[in-house]
């Protein structure tokens, strides 16, 4: 793959610039490149706009598609709400596009520079995940190479303000770490602008071996896609308790255990539609209640954002390929697959409140439940959110917000659609959510107007 490295930074030329000029779609970088908040628990914009990270799940983009399917997927992205698609770079070395192109050669950064620019002009960053975990495992990538990579990707990126830096892909932090620290600082030397993280191997999170690493500006972990109970012999370094699998939530804590504190985010949770364990075509599916009820508790324990998936999108299946993990649905298709289409509601409603107020808040759940009965609780000064996934019961303490009296609601988290329940006295209440499924339960106080 990098044969040619040299020559290719002696070609490096500024990009972006004619594709995105004609930007129609709302440009998030007008405030300021990205970086984290005081308090070290957000990402925001460098003049204070809050930022909440909603990504879909592309990584095999630049391979997959074509020009005009790209610049259709990443339309149908920022439709949906979506602002950063996460894109393997190299999934291979060398890696080959649609057109049969190879990294070693100018006309595959051609098509990758076309993917950023098409992303830039939807208001879409793109996580760049630089090279794929595998390659570091086999040692294809090794730590000159890596040095000389990340030089010339950050070359090559630098001016696009659409970008965000993924260094791991699927692996353990402790294989190779001199690779990733090469590349990750050859990036940071040339790039000042653009903010770094990590993506690890299922059920870990990136602060377990880089919470200390200068070079990385937030964390993120994969949950990954085993339901309760589902541990395999393997599995001997399990970093959460059995029969926890699913709880995403507990990732978040793990992540906040270490200092410095930095944003967090899950960035591999479940995907719709992927079979539940991933290596058995007979286990049932995971669906777009499931993917809701991930996104729901893993923000509301405090992460920055998160990262919604789907098996056929991720890996942009279409009838002719052999599809990995059982797909079964053309990518093309799956754009239209609920859960695709519900993860902004979540971001909606939190952009309509104080952003940079909101705390974990399960001190205001009494008697709360396990699993599928535990109600996840965030706060601001004057609001509290609290999902439910079964539609249970709710005994709450309305008198940890502001407000003599407070005005509920009832979003459904599939369609966003609120039901206004009415005022109530601050004081713990007892309540059950105003209409079936699963849902957030939100509380102001009444002297606000934030809905």
């Amino acid at each position: 793959m990098m044969k040619k490295t040299a020559l290719l930074l002696t070609l490096f030329v500024v990009l972006c610039s004619g594709i995105a000029a004609a930007a129609s779609w709302p440009q998030p970088w007008e405030h300021g490149p990205l970086a984290v908040s005081a308090d070290g628990r957000f990402l925001q914009h460098r003049d204070g706009t809050p930022f909440f990270w909603l990504a879909d799940t592309g990584w095999l983009l630049p391979e997959r598609l074509n020009r005009d399917e790209a610049a259709y997927y990443l339309q149908r992205c920022a439709e949906a709400g979506y602002n950063v698609v996460q894109v393997q770079v190299l999934n291979d070395l060398p890696a080959w596009n649609v057109y049969g192109q190879s990294s070693d050669t100018e006309a595959y950064w051609q098509h990758m520079d076309y993917i950023v620019g098409t992303a830039r002009r939807h208001g879409i960053y793109i996580g760049m995940v630089a090279v794929w975990g595998s390659q570091v495992k086999n040692g294809r990538m090794t730590e000159a190479l890596a040095r000389d990579y990340g030089t010339f990707l950050a070359r090559r990126y630098r001016e696009c303000p659409n970008i965000v830096w993924m260094m791991g892909g699927d692996i353990q932090g402790d294989i190779h770490p001199e690779v990733w620290t090469a590349m990750a600082t050859a990036i940071k030397a040339e790039d000042k602008d653009h903010l770094m993280t990590y993506h690890p191997r299922g059920r870990y999170t990136s602060a377990r071996w880089w919470a200390g690493a200068a070079w990385i500006d937030f964390h993120t972990f994969q949950s990954g896609h085993r339901r309760y109970g589902q541990r395999t012999a393997k599995d001997t370094t399990y970093p959460i308790p059995d029969g926890t699998e699913e709880d995403n939530w507990q990732y978040v804590d793990s992540t906040w255990a270490r200092q410095p504190l930095k944003p967090v985010l899950d960035a591999e949770p479940i995907y719709e539609d992927i079979p539940q364990g991933l290596h058995d075509g007979s286990e049932p599916r995971w669906q777009a209640a499931d993917v809701r009820r991930y996104a729901y508790w893993s923000v509301f324990a405090g992460s920055c954002g998160h990262t919604y998936g789907h098996n056929s999108i991720m890996q942009f299946y279409r009838p002719g390929l052999a599809p990995a993990y059982f797909a079964r649905i053309p990518w093309y298709d799956a754009l239209d697959a609920p859960g695709f289409q519900q993860m902004h509601h979540l971001k909606d409603l939190l952009l309509r409140l104080p952003y940079f107020d909101r705390r974990p808040a399960q001190h205001l759940v009494l008697d709360n439940g396990t699993r599928y009965e535990r109600l996840a609780a965030t706060c601001g000064t004057d609001y509290l959110l609290v999902y439910n996934c079964t539609g249970r019961e709710m005994h709450l303490d309305l008198n940890g917000i502001s407000g003599e009296r407070k005005r509920l609601w009832w979003m459904d988290a599939a369609t966003g659609r609120l039901t206004y329940i009415g005022e109530q006295a601050s004081r713990t209440v007892t309540l059950r959510p105003y209409v079936g499924g699963d849902g957030v339960l939100i509380a102001i106080d009444a002297e606000k107007d934030y809905l």
